[in-house]
This record gives C-alpha cells, sequence and structure tokens, in this order.
C-alpha cells in the first residue's frame, strides 16, 4: 500500500521568534499595548492640541464649521474646530468675527438686530454677553435649566424671554450650510491643512455673497 501523498498545502508554522537550532518555547502573543503601524511624522505633537483642526466624532475623523448667517441664508463668519469640540463655546467667538461691509462709507457692521440660536448655546455666559452688547436673544431654554430655576424658587428669577414666532426664521442658518455643501470641497473636505480648509469655505461664501449680493 502506497503512503497517502501530500495535497499540497503546508505545515502551520509554530509563532515563536528564534534561531532554527533553539528548541521552541511557550507561544506569545504581542500585547494589544505594543504600537502598529508606521509612527506619526508629527515632530511636534503637543503643540496645539486639535491642530490642523482635524478630531474624532461618532462621524470619525472630520472638522466642524460653526457658521452664523443673515435672512437671506448667507454666511457672515464661520469658525473651523475639531469634530468633537462643542457648539456653545464658540458663540461669543463667532459673533465677534461679524463684519458686513457697508455699501457707502463707515465702519462695517458688527452687531445684529438679534441672535437666533438652538438649544445647545443657552448659557448664562452667552446670554449675559447678548445683553451687555444690546442683542435679542431668540435662544430655548433647555429642559434642565428649566428645572434647576424652579427648584430655586424666587431666587431662580424669571425665565429669559423667548419669541417662538421669531425662532421660526432659525432654518436660515440651516440653509446656509446646505448652500456651502453644494461645493464638493466643503462637504468632504479634502485639504490637508487646516487654513487651507479655512480658505475653501471663505471663497464658497464669496460665491453664495455674489449670486445673493447686498441691495
Amino acid at each position: 500500500m502506497k503512503p497517502r501523498g501530500r495535497t499540497g498545502r503546508s505545515a502551520p508554522i509554530p509563532p515563536w521568534c528564534g534561531r532554527t537550532s533553539t528548541p521552541p518555547g511557550p507561544a506569545t502573543r504581542c500585547p494589544r499595548s505594543w504600537p502598529r503601524g508606521a509612527p506619526s511624522n508629527d515632530k511636534n505633537p503637543a503643540a496645539r492640541p486639535g491642530r490642523e483642526a482635524l478630531g474624532r466624532s461618532r462621524g470619525g475623523l472630520s472638522t466642524k464649521i460653526h457658521l452664523a448667517a443673515d435672512r437671506r441664508c448667507r454666511p457672515v463668519s464661520r469658525i473651523l474646530t475639531p469634530s468633537q469640540h462643542g457648539d456653545c463655546p464658540q458663540f461669543i467667538p463667532l459673533l465677534e468675527a461679524v463684519r458686513i461691509a457697508r455699501r457707502g462709507k463707515g465702519r462695517p457692521r458688527t452687531r445684529p438686530g438679534r441672535a437666533l440660536a438652538d438649544k445647545a448655546y443657552s448659557s448664562a455666559a452667552n446670554r449675559a454677553y447678548l445683553r451687555r452688547r444690546g442683542i435679542a436673544a431668540v435662544i430655548p431654554v433647555k429642559e434642565d435649566q428649566k428645572k434647576h430655576r424652579r427648584a430655586r424658587g424666587r431666587a431662580g428669577g424669571r425665565p429669559p424671554a423667548f419669541d417662538a414666532a421669531r425662532y421660526k426664521e432659525r432654518n436660515t442658518v440651516e440653509r446656509a450650510f446646505n448652500k456651502l455643501k453644494q461645493f464638493r470641497a466643503v462637504a468632504t473636505r479634502y485639504d490637508k491643512r487646516d487654513f487651507m480648509y479655512q480658505g475653501t469655505v471663505d471663497v464658497a461664501s464669496i460665491r453664495i455673497w455674489l449670486r445673493d449680493p447686498v441691495t
């Protein structure tokens, strides 16, 4: 009877490292803490956290655009941050960056008449900033803030004024985002550096303004 021939498969190699003459030792696996792949090319990773305006959120590695728009869905100020950053801390810097040039002589307009924002921007600091500049706040109050004010009784004070009819116009900023996303370079970021992507968003905003100029 002839011995059974090979099927063509190679024998498995045991997971050990060493010379051929060295007897095999117990198989060990690499710990998960060991780095895998090539290291980063960043020579100064601790210089600025969230550099290049890139961060990880539920959507993955992306960039968040904070936008202020007028009633005609035109961007008036833009700020880039990593995607995991919150919206509320960028409210005051976003309004500070508003600059609308006049058709004639005079300084640019920097103070809007009203600020419409969702519940994410409802904070005591933001409302105090709007009162100090004389800007009407159209921001709904969060449910936990209502609960805390009621729990304090008379010391909680009156609830802030809220114009529900005017709040319906807040969709203008969402429509402004839709106009920006019509530009592929803005909707899907291809720029490596943050200032290059900021320039891409600015050019897209300029084109929106050119389609609907100031009258």
